[in-house]
């Protein structure tokens, strides 16, 4: 589904603009339709952090007189509600790295709130950032109260996201497990 909506959003919103969608992930807004925080870089390199609101189109009737089946109408409005550059960002914070939070904070000329819809989604985003930081602006971006082993994998893991998270708690995991089940001499 993700596929699928990224996809669509790049080629209705994206695309026209000259522009190739990085990452997005879904985030709670207030208001109706479906809200995404997106990271896009143009052709001039220039790297920008939107908001895009998805609101779907009213649906609409099909078939005979006698019929009335109703189909949702694929045409989603697809609007960019709030437009930073990356080079105006100054700092993500995590607020706090040890609670399970998808809240995090967008440092621009103004604090920006921005909550995901998971933990996942936010870490993705942050990832992104990152690497377009690196790649795009030359400067390290500045984060806080983040797991850093979650933003910047070890050498051991390469960077493939969410997968070498999961990956590297079963590995620790299993090593409990196994550590749990090994017999402890009682002689001193």
């Amino acid at each position: 589904m993700s596929s699928l909506l990224r996809e669509e959003m790049a080629r209705v919103l994206f695309r026209p603009e000259k522009q190739r969608l990085v990452e997005f992930i879904e985030i709670e807004e207030p208001g109706e339709g479906r809200h995404f925080l997106c990271v896009s870089v143009a052709k001039n390199k220039l790297v920008q952090v939107c908001i895009v609101r998805c609101q779907l189109s009213q649906s609409f009737k099909t078939g005979s007189k006698k019929s009335h089946t109703k189909r949702s109408s694929i045409q989603d409005c697809y609007r960019r509600t709030e437009i930073w550059s990356l080079q105006d960002l100054s700092l993500v914070d995590g607020r706090d790295p040890d609670v399970d939070d998808p809240c995090f904070l967008l440092h621009f000329d103004k604090v920006r709130t921005v909550t995901a819809v998971s933990c996942s989604a936010k870490y993705t985003i942050v990832r992104a950032l990152v690497a377009v930081s690196d790649q795009y602006c030359q400067r390290s971006l500045n984060l806080r109260n983040f797991d850093w082993s979650y933003i910047k994998p070890t050498s051991f893991y390469s960077n493939r996201g969410d997968c070498v998270v999961l990956t590297q708690i079963c590995f620790y995991a299993f090593n409990l497990v196994c550590l749990s089940m090994c017999p402890v001499p009682l002689d001193a």
